[in-house]
């Protein structure tokens, strides 16, 4: 019967994917993805760093409560905050009562407080989802923010102990910060501040924005001729050089931008970046970060396209390969291997917006 299944939510995707727009039967697939795993304690990967025979005996939900689902804490919270786009982007969405139990339930305030305490309390905790974790935890503050709803203000009060915290965690960082994490997984330094920048701006804060931009531009202002043609490597989900474009495309003006980017990349860089990624095994908890990557290079590459001036051919071709990234991943997503199912609906839905 679950084989069955997994082939019913594979050819939905299929058929559906073909037009590459969101839809609420997609977005009610996606949804379930999160619904599913928020409350699945196992398998569990933690990240703890235990400094006694005590400290490591603590279950992954005592040690967070709200977000110790989804296999890690990160997927937990972007799981959480594709749930509150969903509901956003679709009030009357049909299981909406499921969405809004499972948002009351992670959104108490007591659980977000000891959230907040773990970062304090703990060996080496300031640390902890640096910054990827911390990237999406802001993404979800400002969805919540911008929503003009009643569940969503007490949803976004419940969590500000939370943010503040990541805040001030951030703040402490990024002066001591001397060099930029050029990877293609978590610790990217180009994908947090880029989600770190779209916070500061909503909440207005000009002191966060400006040192964002400063550290952008101390890091990446520079950059000619990124070898992008070595990109993937075999775990990636972020382009590394694409990541730093969807960035400087905040932190520059349109001109600014277009004059950085033409010294950006060369032709065999844009070449093998708009190659579809291979994914040979979906079962590996790493090799199906691959998929996750061709819904990343999508979303960056429509704010760069958008970014650069309409008769850019970069810009079409951009527009063109995002959407054949989308219809080929989208059927990827299937709810038979948790490596996959328990992160990469998140980056559908961000990817298809």
């Amino acid at each position: 019967m679950r084989i069955f299944y997994t082939f019913i939510f594979t050819l939905l995707f299929a058929i559906q994917s073909n037009a590459q727009q969101m839809t609420p039967d997609i977005a009610v697939r996606l949804s379930r993805l999160p619904l599913g795993c928020i409350s699945q304690e196992w398998p569990n990967k933690t990240s703890h760093l235990s400094a006694s025979a005590t400290d490591h005996v603590l279950l992954p939900s005592e040690l967070h409560p709200a977000f110790f689902g989804c296999l890690d804490w990160h997927s937990s919270v972007h799981g959480h905050w594709l749930l509150v786009k969903i509901l956003k982007t679709y009030p009357n969405i049909a299981n909406k009562d499921s969405i809004i139990a499972c948002l009351d339930n992670s959104f108490q305030d007591e659980k977000i407080v000891k959230e907040s305490d773990y970062f304090k309390l703990y060996t080496a905790s300031n640390t902890y989802e640096r910054t990827y974790g911390w990237a999406w935890l802001l993404k979800l503050d400002q969805e919540l923010l911008s929503w003009d709803n009643s569940k969503a203000r007490q949803w976004h009060k419940s969590l500000q102990p939370l943010t503040a915290t990541i805040e001030k965690l951030w703040k402490d960082y990024l002066p001591k910060q001397t060099y930029p994490n050029r990877t293609g997984v978590h610790p990217n330094t180009a994908f947090g501040l880029a989600f770190a920048l779209d916070w500061a701006r909503a909440v207005s804060d000009r002191d966060f924005e400006k040192l964002i931009m400063q550290k952008s531009m101390e890091f990446y202002s520079d950059n000619k001729k990124v070898p992008a043609y070595f990109e993937p490597d075999g775990s990636d989900f972020f382009s590394p050089s694409l990541e730093v474009a969807d960035l400087m495309r905040r932190v520059l003006n349109k001109q600014e931008f277009s004059k950085w980017f033409n010294n950006y990349y060369d032709k065999r860089s844009i070449a093998r970046l708009t190659m579809q990624p291979v994914v040979s095994d979906k079962s590996d908890y790493q090799t199906v970060h691959l998929v996750g990557l061709s819904f990343s290079r999508a979303w960056c590459m429509k704010g760069i396209a958008n970014a650069l001036p309409a008769n850019d051919s970069r810009s079409k071709l951009f527009k063109s390969t995002a959407e054949t990234f989308i219809k080929n991943a989208l059927p990827e997503i299937t709810n038979d291997n948790y490596g996959g199912s328990h992160w990469l609906a998140s980056f559908a839905f961000y990817a298809m917006q």
